[in-house]
């Protein structure tokens, strides 16, 4: 069991959170939730160790192995995918090497009664004893299953890690700590750069092979899928709940309703009060009720409301002309780099109003796809925007093309219309931009601040054909929702591309899977593309790996 006690941690005179206290089991999976700033990374980097608290601390057991994957990593390449990942093994491999080092000098001394040689020989002893109580494992079969089961192909372990993007490198990172068998893993919203297939295994592997884990992340169903426990940060304290995500939202608004119920009674008896002592201070025969009642009002604890994200906010996009029947066409589209095909012959004829998902796993043309229909890219056959589509683009580095001299209300002033020029302050709020946020310059945002900054720019745009490539990667789940339900009410053409499946349910109507240089059409919901491919995607997984 692990302890967290009483841990506070104060910036710069604020109270980020004060008097933390819970533990952690074998087995449990939890959520660790909160509204961004509420402190739940730096919670997890002080479990992980990385961080200190001002005060309180973290209690392990001896021997207890604790593996951390931050958002941002930083990586080294000086190695292979498949030598990267098999550093996971690298104190036990390392034991091997020094008995094998430590045998060869034995067989080489002869020196047999002298102290170095009995030193040595009580070394190999005491480093055999621990190898081989460890169980035998063929460690380069645990790689390959783990890289695998990540969305790595075979011909790709021998590639070095720097020809791969950021997301790929996290997923070598979450290979290592998944093949180290922690006793807890820390993970920092480790779905955000892995495709659907990807997620579902390692969901799988969470359940099934891993101890306890805690995790930070939006994607709602991932964590509803994965926990049996949520703790929720707020306003400086914690909240424990034995139960999974949905279900915590459910409690959570029964413990504000009750809050709020004993803040009303707090407050009628707090102003009772006050009218007592403002009536009778200074009469003589009521001096001790009045001092009592003062006395009481000073040391009392005011009743505090769990703050609460208001998601009534409902963005709708400005009306647009109407385009023509068939806004995106595409026929026997072909598209290489040198010798590799990315896809072929692919035919795709996407109806005004549609909502349709292209879902694959990373590298199989999603986005390719996309550059393709916005003619950013060459081709071969045919890709045609069809009449009057006026297209509204949300691209993966859309955070890029930003004016950085602007501040993040010009931005979206600017390009305001009309009613919705009232409402600039409440949809920057619905996207985590608020009080002095809104005059910062656009080149002092982050990179996730910048989304969101570029998706309520085109939430305000008229358009009548959406193209999002990767939308919710730096969004919260209230943002989400606020993007969802915009989404939910667009009367024009949507082509969406992302691996939230929570996002992707009810968005969906038509399925465009990419897969081995094909483009497959599905006929169905998402849900459903979704419920039959975890099942088929769980099963060829496990046959590649048998």
């Amino acid at each position: 069991m692990i302890s967290v006690d009483q841990i506070a941690v104060e910036f710069s005179g604020k109270t980020l959170f004060k008097d933390v206290s819970f533990s952690i089991n074998e087995n449990d999976k939890i959520a660790l939730m909160g509204k961004n700033g509420a402190g739940k990374s730096t919670l997890m980097k002080i479990i992980a160790g990385v961080s200190k608290a001002n005060r309180g601390g973290i209690r392990t057991p001896d021997g207890t192995v604790i593996a951390y994957l931050p958002q941002h990593l930083l990586t080294e390449d000086d190695c292979t995918v498949f030598e990267e990942a098999s550093k996971a093994f690298g104190e036990i491999l390392g034991m091997k090497n020094e008995m094998d080092r430590l045998n060869k000098e034995l067989e080489t001394r002869t020196d047999y009664e002298s102290k170095e040689y009995m030193d040595i020989i009580e070394k190999v002893t005491d480093l055999g004893e621990k190898f081989y109580a460890i169980e035998e494992v063929n460690y380069d079969a645990e790689v390959e299953m783990a890289l695998k089961g990540l969305g790595f192909r075979r011909e790709d372990f021998t590639r070095p890690t720097s020809e791969f993007s950021g997301g790929w490198r996290m997923r070598i990172e979450l290979a290592k700590i998944l093949l180290q068998k922690p006793d807890l893993i820390l993970l920092d919203e480790p779905t955000n750069h892995v495709d659907i297939e990807s997620v579902i295994w390692l969901e799988d592997f969470l359940l099934n092979k891993a101890k306890a884990v805690v995790v930070i992340s939006h994607d709602r169903a991932f964590i509803d899928n994965i926990t049996n426990r949520t703790i929720e940060i707020t306003m400086g304290k914690i909240y424990d709940y034995k139960t999974n995500y949905s279900h915590y939202l459910v409690l959570r608004e029964e413990r504000r309703e009750q809050q709020l119920r004993q803040y009303k009674d707090q407050q009628k008896m707090i102003a009772d009060n006050q009218a007592f002592i403002d009536k009778f201070k200074g009469t003589y025969s009521k001096t001790n009720q009045v001092s009592s009642r003062e006395r009481m009002l000073e040391k009392l604890d005011i009743i505090e409301i769990d703050e609460v994200d208001n998601a009534a906010l409902r963005l709708k996009f400005p009306p647009s002309e109407r385009s023509g029947d068939y806004p995106v066409l595409a026929e026997g589209l072909s598209k290489s780099y040198g010798d590799h095909v990315v896809f072929k012959d692919a035919n795709m004829a996407i109806e005004r109003g549609q909502k349709v998902s292209f879902v694959g796993r990373n590298g199989e043309g999603k986005s390719t796809m996309i550059k393709a229909i916005m003619g950013e890219i060459e081709f071969e056959g045919k890709c045609d925007l069809g009449h009057n589509a006026k297209v509204g683009y949300f691209a993966q580095n859309q955070a890029a093309l930003l004016d950085e001299s602007l501040t993040v209300f010009q931005t979206v002033d600017e390009i305001a219309k009309g009613d919705v020029r009232t409402q600039v302050k409440s949809i920057l709020g619905g996207f985590m931009f608020s009080g002095d946020d809104i005059d910062k310059k656009v080149s002092m945002l982050s990179g996730g601040e910048k989304t969101r900054l570029a998706m309520v720019k085109l939430l305000l745009e008229p358009v009548n054909v959406l193209i999002l490539d990767e939308p919710t990667n730096h969004l919260d789940l209230k943002s989400k929702d606020v993007l969802k339900r915009a989404l939910t009410d667009f009367d024009g053409t949507l082509i969406l591309v992302s691996h939230d499946r929570d996002f992707l349910t009810g968005l969906s109507e038509k399925v465009f899977e990419f897969k081995e240089k094909r483009i497959i059409e599905h006929f169905e919901t998402i849900d459903d593309f979704l419920a039959r491919n975890r099942i088929e995607s769980l099963k060829q997984i496990d046959l590649k790996q048998s």
